[in-house]
């Protein structure tokens, strides 16, 4: 199995369940508990506060989406989402494409964050370099 990220054509992950109601309710409840535990959101890679609209959720693990009879059906446990900015977000996914250990032969959870560490330590370089 591979943790890089597939064309969305043919992708029924990517053009059918991030388009449907199931994943929609489990956005927006994972964003309504995630406030609640922490009382703010933040991306996980660069951790600035955000608002809601500027954060997408990676999936650490897709083992609860599941599509029955063409419904799919959204039961990621809150710890397999992880929300970040689209920037972050595109970055740790070109980590995990560029590298073909994370993308092949590591765990799709294990391969996010080692991305996210590498992801920080790349802001954090670059932070430095312009100051």
């Amino acid at each position: 199995m591979s943790n890089g990220r597939r064309p969305a054509t043919g992708n029924r992950y990517r053009t059918g369940y991030l388009r449907s109601p199931a994943w929609f309710r489990r956005r927006d409840q994972w964003f309504t508990e995630q406030t609640a535990r922490t009382e703010e959101l933040r991306c996980v890679v660069c951790w600035q506060v955000a608002v809601r609209r500027d954060l997408e959720l990676h999936h650490l693990d897709y083992r609860r989406v599941a599509c029955d009879r063409g419904r799919w059906r959204a039961g990621e446990e809150h710890e397999d989402l992880c929300a970040m900015h689209p920037g972050c977000h595109e970055l740790v996914h070109g980590i995990i494409e560029a590298d073909p250990v994370l993308r092949r032969h590591r765990s799709r959870p294990i391969a996010t964050v080692h991305a996210i560490r590498v992801a920080r330590a790349r802001r954090a370089a670059h932070a430095e370099a312009q100051s």
